[in-house]
C-alpha cells in the first residue's frame, strides 16, 4: 500500500501573473470553495498558491462524496478525514487501486495530501478565520448561495469586514476545475492589483471580467458584497 504523506507540491504554470509579483507577499486573502475540497477547490487552491497568492480551500457539502463504482454507490467521508486516509481506504486492494486510478480518485487524494492534511468545510470554520479573507470564490451556483447563506446567518465579527463573494460556475470534473482554476487565477490577479480599492472595484471588475470571459468562453459569474 502506498503512503501518500509528505508529498512533493503539484507543479502548475504561473498563469498570468506578472513575473515580478509570483515571489511578492498576497495583499489580498482568497478563499476557494466547491462541495468536497476535493476536486475543484482544490485545483484552485494550487493554482493559486503555486502563482504567489494567499489561499485557503472549503467545502460546503455535508459529507466529502467521491465517485464509486456506480452513481449509486459513491465512496463517502466525513470532513476531517485526511486525504492520506481516503487514499488508504480506495486502495485497500490491488482491485479497488486500479479502479480508483482509472476513475482519478486517487490522483486526487494524492493533491491534496500534499497540499494539506485534510478536507474543511466552510460552515465549521470560525467566523475570524473566515473574515480574514478578502475574496471567497464559490465554483457551484448553489454553493455561492449556501456560503452567502452562511455569512448572512453568522454574528459579526467586532471588525465587520467585507467580504467579496464571487461565483464561477463549473462543473465537477477534473479537466474542468483545471480549465477554471487558470481562469480564477486571471480573475484573482485582476482583484489582487487593487489592493485598498477593491471595496469600489471589485464589481466593476467582476462583471468586465464576465463579459469579456462570454466572448470566447461562456460562464456564469455571480457577485455579493457580505459583511463579517
Amino acid at each position: 500500500m502506498t503512503s501518500v504523506s509528505r508529498l512533493p507540491r503539484p507543479m502548475t504554470p504561473p498563469g498570468i501573473a506578472p513575473t515580478e509579483n509570483i515571489k511578492i507577499d498576497s495583499k489580498l486573502s482568497f478563499g476557494v470553495v466547491c462541495s468536497s475540497n476535493i476536486n475543484r477547490s482544490m485545483e484552485a487552491h494550487v493554482v493559486l498558491g503555486n502563482a504567489g497568492l494567499r489561499v485557503e480551500s472549503y467545502g460546503t457539502g455535508t459529507q466529502v462524496r467521491l465517485p464509486g463504482r456506480s452513481a449509486m454507490e459513491p465512496r463517502i467521508f466525513k470532513f476531517g478525514t485526511s486525504y492520506e486516509e481516503m487514499y488508504k481506504s480506495m486502495s485497500a486492494t490491488p482491485d479497488d487501486a486500479a479502479f480508483f486510478i482509472r476513475n482519478g480518485v486517487l490522483q486526487l487524494c494524492r493533491r491534496g495530501a500534499a497540499v494539506k492534511k485534510a478536507p474543511q468545510r466552510w460552515q465549521d470554520m470560525d467566523s475570524y478565520h473566515i473574515s480574514e479573507h478578502d475574496v471567497v470564490i464559490a465554483f457551484e451556483e448553489r454553493i455561492f448561495d449556501a456560503v452567502v447563506e452562511d455569512l448572512q446567518v453568522r454574528e459579526p465579527t467586532e471588525d465587520f469586514l467585507p467580504l467579496h463573494v464571487i461565483c464561477l460556475d463549473t462543473k465537477d470534473n477534473p479537466h474542468e476545475a483545471a480549465i477554471q482554476g487558470r481562469v480564477a487565477l486571471e480573475l484573482c490577479w485582476l482583484l489582487e492589483e487593487q489592493g485598498e480599492e477593491l471595496i469600489l472595484k471589485a464589481p466593476e471588475i467582476v462583471e468586465a471580467f464576465q463579459q469579456e470571459r462570454m466572448t470566447h468562453t461562456p460562464i456564469k459569474v455571480l457577485y455579493q458584497l457580505c459583511y463579517l
